[in-house]
């Protein structure tokens, strides 16, 4: 069976035989250990999972690959190795797996962000993810240069990234026009955010305002959320200087901001 990637969806299959097995090895998995795998495509990760013995639960947008899919695990399906779900990830009728779980896909791009925001903020989380993104996504998100962005924070607040191998682009089917990377989030909690008594919303309310304009210093971004007065209390509390930017404000310190104004 051929199938033939929709550019609407953004999808790449992933064809790289090396790749798979990093990332399955990467992942660590135990026989027995539920994976959710995000857009299994042509089934090749599919594959290496449940060789390893995991009981996978697989989420496919496109109703071609389900179905061919549905024809090429047919015994596994009805072995009760795998789940095989037809619908978007991002909906909110579709729930991550009960019980610890995790995840390894290989994700479209141009939802990555997204799938962050749903598998990170929202119980419940899992207890790690091995995904394959866009390699200047990944970076973004490790922030080697220092420079941090709502994404990389975001991310850090719930885990510890980190990237474990690149991936070329030749890797795939279609080529993209970018490389890729393997980003591996582990130690998933709201262990942060629950040390200091805050929610998700209130960090991201300040974060997301501190943000707004990246060149702007951020406690000038912030007076639209916190009085100045107040702001320029918790600056001189904390010793930040008055002219730093977002970017260059770290977890810790955008916790510590959020804790003292609620």
């Amino acid at each position: 069976m051929k199938l033939f990637a929709k550019k609407s969806l953004g999808q790449h299959f992933l064809n790289s035989p090396r790749a798979v097995e990093t990332i399955v090895s990467v992942a660590g998995i135990k026989r027995g250990d539920i994976v959710l795998e995000i857009g299994p495509g042509t089934g090749i990760l599919t594959r290496a999972l449940l060789d390893q013995g995991a009981k996978v639960v697989a989420v496919e947008k496109d109703h071609r690959a389900w179905a061919m899919l549905g024809v090429i695990f047919n015994s596994e399906l009805r072995e009760g190795k795998l789940q095989l779900l037809e619908g978007d990830i991002l909906d909110p009728g579709l729930d991550p797996p009960k019980g610890p779980y995790m995840i390894v896909a290989n994700i479209p791009y141009y939802i990555t962000g997204m799938i962050l925001e749903k598998f990170l903020e929202y119980d419940p989380r899992p207890q790690k993810m091995v995904i394959l993104v866009q390699k200047e996504v990944a970076k973004r998100i490790i922030a080697r240069d220092k420079k941090e962005s709502i994404l990389s924070v975001s991310v850090k607040v719930f885990g510890k990234p980190k990237i474990l191998a690149s991936v070329s682009r030749g890797s795939f089917i279609p080529i993209p026009r970018v490389d890729s990377a393997i980003l591996v989030i582990e130690n998933i909690s709201d262990k942060l955010l629950a040390e200091k008594n805050l929610t998700s919303q209130a960090f991201f309310n300040i974060l997301k305002a501190g943000f707004t304009h990246k060149r702007k210093y951020a406690i000038r971004n912030l007076e639209i959320v916190i009085p100045a007065p107040k702001l320029n209390q918790i600056w001189l509390d904390l010793g930040l200087n008055p002219k730093i930017r977002a970017e260059d404000i770290s977890v810790t310190q955008w916790l510590q901001i959020t804790s003292l104004v609620t």
